[in-house]
């Protein structure tokens, strides 16, 4: 039988982490974060990492796995990600995927990884070339590299076309989940004005101190490139005020959760929810309860 897997996501701050919470208390269950910065121990401010007090109210995984120093890849998000929802299953309580990193979450749903010894770099640059490339041609480049592909579609070409390119020896097996993937939404002048608050309380709360240490001790790595934390640099230089920065970091963010929107609307079957509606908290947990009744009917 497939795994039940509840999947929330949606852009930064509209809200993810107390929706999260909220069904883990509902239903016994226990949060993997689906967060690329997340995992970094030193750093909470500028990653919204759920605080001391939201971890309590329901477990979390995928959280503090790493050290600033340290790097941090898909294949690893998906291999650690995989072995906590069966953990989370072993104990008899439903996992609960939250985040905002499409990559991530995509690829574990979808069982892809090229496997831990593959530049990501690599990867998203020839990604990206071929995102920009016509159905029609996608299709006759499988075609060329003698690769078949059940119920084809532009995400499958690209994908067939990354594995043969990168991973002829990789298994791409689709994990045995059934998901439910709920998206939360707003219109954009809601949403851009609550990212600006959340900017707004990240910079009360310390998120200077926090990007003068990254800046001061690892400026050159993979957490240092994060948003939230390279927009603070040019200040930390002497370049621009800190009311540029502040601003740079709010424009940077709002443009985020635009392409995090994109890629969730255009890549994932996704149920979304606009938090302005009426009910849409009643419906959301009516949909999960259906899911789950389903299952054991």
């Amino acid at each position: 039988m497939n795994t039940p897997l509840i999947v929330i996501v949606g852009p930064t701050a509209v809200g993810k982490t107390a929706l999260g919470i909220a069904l883990a208390q509902a239903f016994d269950g226990e949060i993997i974060s689906g967060d690329s910065q997340q995992i970094y121990t030193e750093l909470a401010i500028g990653t919204a990492k759920a605080t001391p007090k939201e971890q309590a109210q329901a477990k979390h995984h995928l959280i503090d796995r790493r050290h600033v120093w340290e790097t941090y890849s898909v294949y690893d998000f998906v291999s650690e990600a995989k072995a906590a929802i069966e953990a989370i299953c072993q104990k008899g309580k439903l996992p609960i995927l939250v985040g905002g990193t499409g990559l991530y979450i995509q690829s574990l749903l979808e069982g892809y990884h090229l496997g831990g010894e593959v530049d990501q770099k690599q990867v998203l640059a020839y990604r990206s070339e071929l995102e920009q490339l016509s159905d029609e041609v996608l299709a006759q480049k499988v075609s060329t590299a003698g690769i078949s592909i059940k119920e084809p579609n532009r995400r499958r070409y690209i994908r067939a076309l990354e594995l043969a390119q990168f991973a002829v020896h990789q298994q791409n097996s689709r994990p045995d989940y059934q998901p439910l993937i709920l998206g939360l939404t707003t219109d954009r002048e809601q949403l851009y004005q609550r990212i600006n608050q959340r900017v707004d309380a990240m910079m009360d709360a310390g998120l200077l101190a926090e990007a003068r240490w990254l800046y001061d001790n690892f400026p050159d790595a993979q957490a240092a490139r994060a948003i939230g934390y390279k927009e603070l640099f040019p200040y930390l230089k002497g370049q621009v005020s800190l009311q540029e920065a502040t601003d740079l970091l709010k424009r940077n963010s709002r443009r985020f959760a635009k392409r995090q929107l994109t890629w969730f609307r255009n890549r994932m079957a996704v149920d979304f929810y606009d938090i302005q509606a009426d009910g849409w908290q009643e419906a959301l947990f009516s949909e999960v309860s259906d899911f789950l009744l389903s299952r054991d009917s």
